[in-house]
């Protein structure tokens, strides 16, 4: 009985990775292949960019503003709270600007990507599109990838800068540092490999997180109750697989840039 239910549910493992993996490369396929859907693109963009723009730069701010405060604490055991500057860019830029982003838009947006899709299925809607001769993967699926990539890469962008801010603003005002000292320094120390690392990473969260908020839309059932657990499990898996592929990246560019 055991030995069964280890079966199938190894079984339901392989053919979900491999359902999602047939989404994600025909999804990625029509961002290269006509027609492209303009005004659906656009619309997204508006919802994923400008609808995420207020938790993005509040989150990268008090971001900036904890490392700062706990690093200055720890720096100035070993007499080195000028380098406070550098450790806040560091971080955001080549880690946290690009994580806190992609989980944030990831909370925000994969959950209604699915939740949106997931209830087009329910009301037969996506049945409806074929029966008309539409792709529901190139009108619904690839316009929201395209969005979400381009938006999270502006938006990591903002991340990081509100994120230094937040770091300055503590170093002047509650730490009584040299403001100009610590810009110096975020400046100063700041190597290419380090911003192509910190844009490279939005790329791929965004494309995750549109990616399996779609996948998880499209393969509602159960009425209105799939919509939930649709919602629950993209945000959960795109969360996971968003650290999981920023470790490889990380990876791959340290093995680069060492």
């Amino acid at each position: 009985m055991a030995i069964n239910s280890i079966d199938r549910t190894a079984k339901q493992i392989v053919l979900t990775v491999q359902d999602y993996s047939l989404l994600a490369w025909n999804a990625f396929l029509n961002l290269f292949r006509p027609p492209i859907y303009w005004p659906e693109f656009l619309i997204q963009s508006d919802v994923i960019g400008f609808g995420s723009l207020s938790i993005v730069v509040l989150s990268g701010f008090f971001t900036g503003c904890v490392l700062a405060l706990q690093s200055a604490a720890t720096l100035a055991q070993f007499g080195a709270t000028a380098v406070t500057g550098r450790f806040v860019s560091m971080s955001m830029i080549r880690e946290l600007g690009p994580v806190l982003t992609g989980i944030m838009v990831s909370g925000r947006n994969a959950s209604s990507i699915a939740s949106e899709l997931g209830s087009m299925v329910v009301t037969e809607q996506i049945d409806a599109m074929r029966a008309l001769g539409v792709d529901p993967i190139r009108k619904l699926v690839t316009p929201r990838i395209f969005a979400c990539i381009s938006m999270l890469f502006f938006l990591t962008i903002l991340a990081d800068a509100f994120g230094i801010l937040g770091g300055a603003t503590v170093t002047v005002f509650l730490n009584h540092q040299n403001g100009t000292q610590y810009f110096s320094m975020a400046w100063e120390y700041l190597r290419f490999p380090d911003i192509l690392q910190g844009l490279v990473k939005p790329l791929f969260f965004g494309y995750i997180v549109a990616s399996i908020g779609c996948f998880y839309g499209l393969r509602t059932t159960g009425g209105t109750q799939g919509v939930g657990r649709s919602t629950i499990s993209a945000v959960v898996n795109s969360s996971v697989l968003i650290i999981f592929v920023d470790f490889l990246i990380s990876q791959i560019m340290v093995f680069f840039f060492r």
